[in-house]
């Protein structure tokens, strides 16, 4: 069997980690097993799943992601993120204002410079989506917000929202590992959501500032999670928990997400290098 040498690169947003491919010229077969490939932490290079960077006849670039489980997301703003200083410090674009295209739709992306280096980029997510069936919920209910469920036995206030991939948000006085290990993989698999979801468990600090981990949906627990983050966002101030514009404290970092009055989403922050190599397949 000959196996193809193929140059990736690794990057993460507040640790949310993937690898990155330049597919301008051709991409992959079979991304989904190679995101499962490259994903694996003990047989493979280890990360969260796999992101294409492709050219795009809509936009000035396209990228599609793939979870570590080989199941291809619509959105992930901590890779938009990364594929903007990409993009621009491997020189493929001096754009400082980037149209992406995503299966969530073309987002731009605004990098913030020093010395010619993306220290920040700032990403229009759009405007959230509430209806149940957009979401898609499956449920009668036409939005769920601050909606009282029963999951497994223990009931919670949920909150559902979409940022071009399926959130449920659930606000508690304490986020624990039993909540976001035990709880979030059983109800991203239950049959309210047909499509799965990302399930965020949130504390609320003070009307500017709230922490959150997240169980994602084909990843497990991640550092971070920049849709998650929205998603929390306009959760907490539908509830009136918070101002529109706060911090989101997750385990990788901090993410600062401000819901403007045009609907419209603003998520910034960093992006970083780890490493380039080689790896066959």
């Amino acid at each position: 069997m000959t196996l193809t040498k193929i140059p990736f690169t690794k990057m993460h947003g507040l640790g949310n980690n993937y690898i990155y491919l330049n597919c301008l010229e051709a991409s992959p077969e079979n991304p989904e097993d190679l995101a499962i490939k490259v994903s694996d932490r003990n047989f493979g290079i280890g990360s969260d799943g796999l992101v294409l960077i492709m050219g795009s006849e809509q936009a000035d670039f396209r990228m599609r992601m793939f979870n570590s489980d080989g199941s291809e997301a619509q959105m992930c703003g901590n890779a938009v993120r990364c594929v903007a200083k990409y993009l621009y410090e491997k020189n493929l674009t001096k754009l400082t204002s980037i149209k992406l295209e995503t299966k969530a739709g073309i987002k731009i992306l605004n990098l913030k410079l020093k010395n010619n280096l993306v220290t920040e980029v700032s990403v229009d997510m759009g405007a959230p989506i509430l209806k149940s069936k957009l979401i898609p919920v499956a449920s009668e209910e036409p939005q769920l917000t601050n909606y009282p469920i029963e999951f497994f036995g223990e009931q919670f206030k949920v909150n559902a929202v979409s940022m071009g991939n399926p959130h449920l948000v659930i606000f508690v006085p304490e986020i624990t590992d039993r909540l976001v290990l035990q709880l979030g993989p059983k109800i991203e698999h239950h049959p309210l959501f047909p499509e799965r979801i990302n399930v965020e468990f949130a504390k609320i600090i003070n009307r500017q500032t709230i922490a959150m981990r997240v169980w994602e949906r084909g990843s497990g627990e991640t550092q971070a999670c920049g849709t998650g983050a929205c998603a929390v966002a306009v959760a907490s101030a539908l509830n009136n928990l918070s101002d529109r514009q706060v911090t989101i404290k997750l385990l990788g970092g901090d993410l600062d997400i401000n819901w403007q009055e045009n609907d419209h989403v603003i998520m910034t922050g960093p992006a970083e290098f780890v490493c380039d190599g080689e790896f066959y397949y």
